[in-house]
């Protein structure tokens, strides 16, 4: 027989035949007192029908020093050999009587104890209250009867027979519910085994404790953990308002709404948020339901919150708005909602708390969120206040810092596209085409440029080039490169002279941005200069790819050339190469953009290239197109500035070419062949002032250049005179003195011609002179 457990054997006639050392010391009554006499005789009242039908209850004995003791009583049958009960185990304890079992009764925590094989022995008042039934409904019931089949259900009957099993507590969390709650709560619950003064294991305790403000409170702090990955992942501001909402639905809300002020899109400042009514503009908002039916502004469209809403007072009070159901502004609320949107109306049953926070960057009010629980229970609290403000000022910053890329992004693209040529000026030496992509990544727009410059003798400049680096520096050093090519190309420099004035206008560039010493601007550049009449390319590059080349009815081939060293490095020489090329070649030339990328390969991208560029198309805009299509992954990772040109040939019947003997008598006749061939060419209207030109540009060479000396006419969209001389003496303008014999040449041909210049040559200099020809 147990000592520690008070126990008591009963046949089937209710006389008492078994009798433990528990149950002397429970009701003072030693074994031969008891055993052989009916159990009735131990009460001290009438058993209660509904313990008698359970087997279990509170009932009253009477001490064998005659005061009442009241016992939690569990009775156990025990069958014959035919199946049929011959008695009953009762196993009894005190019930509350003493301090201890006060204590058990009034605990906050939900408490209950199990016999080993997972029947109810007693429950506190908490417990009971969990369960929504008195404590005589539960006592020697299995567990399992008295419960949902759930999985945590499941799971608390395994961990009490794992307790019997091991001997050993178990502590555990658990999100699960019970009979009488409307909800599921997270609790902690910890169960540990009962032993009698023998170390025999009689029983199991369990207590539970709702956690529910510990759970939330680091659910909180998951949310803020967790949003600080997810939110801000891109530079753009309407992304980072959804990822906002993928944080807040469904753990923290049944439905949110990111509305932001007008001028976040824009490029306005930021004004003062009005003491009215505001206009806010939906950019995202999202629900536990698809579709999002309970929101009541669409994505994209403005919607006016009066001054006393809660997302009004949000903006205007810079902190968290809290409203429950019943509340007059939150009736005022949801009653617009449903005016605003009646076929969400269904959708908003059951709203019954709503938090807005205001989203603010950097001192600035940028817009306000809007959170709304349907389905959740739980109202919103002073700590989710605190939650809100808290991840409102994360997104805040996320979204200032796609706003301000966004402006920053804009700014450059628009000084960029001001600073590239918008349209090129048709050119008869070459016919061009040009694209130019900005790329779509978060270091924003880069420094690429492309230009064709038209130069003396019916010549074309063609340029491409690329500022290491994005945004707005780069594109402002972009435009100082182009001004500065440009300059030095209407100087009529070659190619790698040009380059090695380029080179060292970026040294002095980068010494003035670095102070204290000259550092690489990382620059790349090419340079070249078509001649229709020699049909001859000259070029040279700084740090840049080689241009491809398409031969007519050829495939296209990369121009073998020196790439020479990246703008800046200085003390390195640029060599020029030259290739003479046939009417209607394809010279393509672009930026590394186009080939170069972390996820390709050079050599196969600049293959493709070549493949792209051989393809027999009929105009250079439908090759562009076809070459970007072909080359560029979906999402270029830099810029991409291309530039393609088909090569023209000024023929004999065009151009017309005299050797000019150093003496002055010739002038006469060289005015008069020039006048003929104007006439043979139909331009007898600017026969005139050609032979002027002729006159004191020859006149000139002979009396102050060095032979030989040669004139040249080119026809084209303008009428070019060019002499020629050994000398590399470059002529200037002056201002002549009423009696000097000489001196007004060459403002002569200022006043009669539209441009003059002159360049240097290999053998000297070429003045030349240009007429428009309106008339052709």
């Amino acid at each position: 027989m147990k000592h520690g457990a008070a126990v008591a054997i009963i046949d089937a006639l209710g006389t008492v035949t078994g009798w433990s050392e528990g149950a002397r010391r429970l009701t003072g009554h030693p074994a031969e007192d008891v055993v052989g006499r009916p159990a009735a005789g131990l009460l001290a009242g009438d058993l209660p029908d509904d313990t008698l039908a359970a087997r279990a209850g509170t009932v009253a004995l009477r001490h064998r020093d005659g005061h009442r003791v009241d016992v939690a009583l569990t009775a156990c049958p025990v069958a014959g050999a035919d199946g049929e009960p011959t008695g009953f185990v009762v196993t009894a304890c005190p019930s509350g009587s003493t301090l201890a079992g006060e204590a058990f009764e009034q605990a906050s925590m939900s408490m209950s104890v199990f016999d080993l094989e997972q029947r109810y022995l007693r429950l506190n008042d908490a417990a009971c209250k969990v369960m929504g039934v008195p404590e005589s409904a539960l006592i020697g019931r299995f567990f399992p009867d008295t419960v949902e089949e759930a999985e945590y259900n499941v799971g608390f009957l395994r961990h009490l027979r794992e307790v019997v099993e091991t001997g050993r507590p178990v502590r555990y969390e658990s999100t699960a519910g019970a009979p009488a709650l409307n909800r599921e709560h997270p609790w902690s619950i910890e169960m540990w085994p009962l032993r009698a003064g023998s170390g025999e294991l009689t029983g199991v305790a369990m207590a539970a404790f709702d956690s529910s403000e510990q759970y939330w409170a680091r659910r909180r702090l998951a949310l803020l953990n967790e949003a600080s990955t997810r939110i801000g992942t891109t530079l753009d501001v309407v992304r980072t308002a959804e990822e906002l909402i993928d944080v807040l639905v469904p753990d923290y809300a049944d439905f949110a709404s990111v509305d932001l002020l007008d001028w976040v899109l824009g490029a306005d400042e930021p004004p003062m948020v009005p003491d009215g009514g505001v206009v806010l503009h939906r950019i995202a908002h999202g629900s536990t339901r698809e579709g999002d039916p309970a929101a009541a502004v669409p994505i994209g469209e403005t919607d006016v919150y009066a001054p006393d809403s809660p997302p009004t007072r949000a903006l205007r009070e810079g902190r968290a708005v809290l409203s429950q159901a019943g509340e007059p502004e939150f009736v005022k609320w949801l009653a617009e909602r449903n005016a605003r949107s009646p076929e969400g109306r269904a959708y908003r049953q059951g709203a019954h708390s709503l938090i807005a926070v205001p989203l603010r960057a950097r001192g600035t009010t940028l817009g306000v969120a809007v959170c709304v629980r349907m389905a959740h229970p739980e109202d919103y609290g002073p700590d989710d206040a605190v939650f809100a403000e808290e991840l409102g000022s994360r997104a805040a910053v996320c979204i200032d810092n796609a706003r301000r890329f966004d402006r920053e992004r804009s700014t450059a693209l628009a000084l960029q596209h001001s600073l590239l040529p918008s349209g090129l000026p048709r050119q008869a030496a070459v016919e061009v085409a040009h694209r130019y992509l900005p790329c779509g990544s978060l270091a924003g727009i880069g420094g690429d440029w492309f230009d064709v410059i038209p130069l003396s003798g019916g010549r074309v400049g063609l340029v491409v080039g690329d500022v290491v680096g994005h945004g707005i520096t780069s594109s402002a050093t972009m435009g100082r490169l182009r001004t500065a090519v440009r300059t030095l190309a209407d100087v009529d420099l070659p190619p790698d002279e040009l380059l090695t004035h380029l080179d060292d206008l970026v040294t002095h560039l980068a010494a003035e941005d670095c102070r204290e010493e000259i550092a690489e601007l990382g620059a790349t550049c090419l340079y070249a200069v078509y001649d229709p009449v020699s049909r001859r390319l000259g070029l040279a590059a700084a740090g840049h790819p080689a241009p491809a080349v398409v031969l007519p009815g050829g495939t296209a081939q990369t121009i073998s050339m020196s790439a020479g060293p990246p703008l800046g490095v200085g003390g390195l020489p640029f060599e020029a190469t030259e290739l003479e090329l046939p009417e209607g070649s394809v010279v393509a030339l672009y930026t590394d953009g186009l080939v170069e990328d972390r996820d390709r390969d050079v050599d196969g991208a600049t293959e493709e290239l070549r493949r792209a560029l051989s393809v027999r198309t009929g105009s250079l805009e439908t090759l562009c197109d076809d070459v970007l299509k072909a080359v560029l992954p979906d999402q270029p990772g830099d810029d991409v500035a291309l530039l393609l040109v088909r090569t023209r040939a000024l023929g004999a019947d065009r151009v017309a070419t005299w050797d000019v003997p150093p003496d002055p008598a010739q002038v006469a006749v060289l005015r008069q062949a020039a006048g003929e061939r104007l006439a043979a060419w139909g331009m007898d209207e600017a026969a005139f002032v050609t032979e002027l030109v002729v006159s004191e540009l020859v006149t000139n060479a002979i009396r102050y250049g060095e032979p030989p000396i040669q004139l040249r006419l080119i026809r084209d969209r303008a009428l070019i005179c060019e002499v020629s001389d050994a000398s590399s003496t470059s002529p200037h303008l002056r201002r002549a003195h009423a009696y000097d014999e000489g001196g007004r040449g060459l403002l002569l041909v200022a006043q009669l011609t539209q441009r003059w210049g002159s360049r240097q040559t290999g053998r000297g200099k070429t003045i030349w002179a240009e007429q428009a020809l309106p008339f052709t």
